[in-house]
Order: structure tokens, then sequence, then C-alpha cells
């Protein structure tokens, strides 16, 4: 397939587009560089299968060339990011996924979006089921990325029944690996940096709120699975094992033999006390579920960060 592939220099862009040239497609990755970054393609940029082209995808753009699918990971995902750039993340999920549709409207493309965990907000249910309709606060601390994905989500639906597009909706949990920006403000990677500093461990609230950590290479081919299935509601990738995020910080401290001890703030507006996806439909549908152990994917990652912060 020849394949756009939007927000591809983002941390899981980047993974995507390398598994989609490892399969045979050829990629065209737009990213405008606001949080993603060229770095993380240019193993590619030489690749005849692959190029890449600077472009605000919530501005009108245009690239005469034909697409067979067009794929969406473009979106501002740290709260860090999100709050300091609020408008530009409702924008590139309303303007963006609108841009991206009619693409692929006029070209007769298959169309894939990343979504997000933060659809269910505050869940009072747990496992979250794709069938829950989430406890979301839409005007508060987070409702800038939370609310730009669910208008995404109702949107890409409505093209899906008016003009039969073939969509397909991924909603993501909490993912990790190389290639995340490490002063992004979320777990992982300021759990791993504050480690390897030896600096106290930042947990918010009581630490007591759990995250399910899914390794990047097993998120990427849940991903591709949904692309090549027939399926077109959303459905979850993400890993069923739930931890709070005070024992995710002893984990790291262990597994970095750091000196580091934890200390508490004030939990932020509206994070989320639960996250564990119920992931039954991606295993009976797509014949998924994750294979790497959280430690084996918190010692790349820490690798990785060690190299990074050489």
């Amino acid at each position: 397939m020849n394949i756009l592939i939007a927000g591809g220099a983002g941390f899981l862009g980047s993974h995507f587009c390398d598994l989609l040239i490892e399969k045979g497609h050829t990629v065209c990755c737009v990213d405008n560089l606001i949080t993603g970054k060229k770095g993380n393609i240019q193993h590619l940029l030489n690749n005849k299968n692959f190029k890449f082209k600077k472009v605000d995808i919530v501005k009108i753009f245009s690239i005469k060339e034909k697409f067979d699918t067009v794929i969406n990971f473009a979106s501002i995902a740290s709260p860090i990011y999100y709050n300091t750039y609020k408008i530009e993340t409702l924008l590139v999920g309303s303007y963006g996924t609108y841009n991206l549709l009619e693409l692929a409207r006029k070209n007769k493309a298959k169309f894939l979006f990343t979504s997000t965990s933060e659809i269910y907000g505050n869940p009072v249910i747990s496992p979250q089921k794709e069938t829950y309709w989430g406890n979301v606060n839409p005007i508060g601390a987070r409702s800038m990325y939370d609310e730009s994905k669910r208008f995404s989500e109702a949107l890409i639906m409505n093209y899906h029944k008016v003009y039969g597009i073939d969509t397909k909706i991924v909603r993501i949990f909490n993912t990790y690996g190389p290639r995340m920006n490490i002063d992004d403000g979320r777990v992982i990677p300021q759990f791993i940096y504050q480690a390897l500093h030896n600096k106290p461990i930042t947990v918010f609230g009581d630490g007591k709120q759990t995250r399910s950590l899914c390794f990047v290479s097993d998120l990427i081919s849940g991903i591709y699975k949904l692309l090549m299935s027939k399926e077109n509601l959303p459905i979850n990738i993400g890993s069923p094992c739930e931890l709070t995020i005070k024992k995710i910080a002893k984990i790291i401290i262990k597994l970095t033999n750091s000196k580091s001890k934890i200390v508490y703030k004030p939990l932020p507006e509206d994070d989320p006390k639960r996250r564990k996806p119920d992931i039954t439909k991606a295993k009976q549908i797509l014949k998924w579920q994750p294979k790497i152990s959280l430690e084996e994917g918190l010692l790349k990652t820490i690798e990785y960060f060690k190299e990074l912060t050489k």
C-alpha cells in the first residue's frame, strides 16, 4: 500500500513508520514537529520507500499522489505539552482529523485513527470495555486532549456511515518505550529520568492510582493487525496488567539501582484513578495480546534514556 501517516515523527508514529516499511509499504510521513522529532525517523530518510514532509494537518494542504491508506497519529499526547498547546491540541483533533478524512474520502482510502484510553476519563468501571461511554469532564484540565479525541471518533464514525469509508479506531492505553520525550511529564520517562539522576521520584496523590503499561512494539503490532482487519468499531489495545503508580516507581528504582526516594505531591485535576483495558475484542478479532514483560520493556527503555542523557 501507499500510506500517508500524520504524526509519523512522534513516539508512536515513528515506530509505526518502521513497521510499515518493514512490511513492504511505501510511506509518506507528515508532521509539523511541534512535539515529534525528525531524529525519530532519521534512519528512514534514505529509504526509497519513505519520504518526510513538514505539514500542519490543521491547515489545508495538498499532496499530489494517490494513497491507499491514511493514518492519523497526529496529537499532542502528554499533559505537559497539551497544557502548553491547548488550542493546537483541540484543532489537531478537529480540523486535522477532518482534513485527513477528506483526503481519505477523495482517495477512496482506508482510514486509521489513534484514539486514547482518555476517552473513558476517570472511569467508574474497571476494566474499561469499548462499550463504556466514559466519565469525562468536558471543560477540565485534560479536556483539550480528551475532547479532541472524542470529537475525532464521532467524526470518523459518521464519515464511515455517510461515505462508507473503511475506518479503524484504536483506543491506546498507557504505552512506553524508546523515543518517548524525556520531558513530557508522563510516568515512565519522568520516573526513569529521576531515577537515573538519583533525584526524588515524584508521585502525585497517594500513588494508589493505577496504570496498565504496554511496551511500544506490542502496541504497534496490535495497531497493524487492526489496520489489516475488517473491524470498524473502536478497539482497545493495551496491557491488562494493572499496577499502582507507587509500585511502578519502586520497580524503576530497583531496575536502575537508583538511590532515589519517593516524594508525594497533590494529585492534578481530573487525573484518572484507574486504567485497565478489557482487551477481549483484540484477542478475539485481532488474535492479539501483549508479549513483552514489564521488566523486559522497562530495561529497554532505561537503556534508551541512559544513552539519551549521556
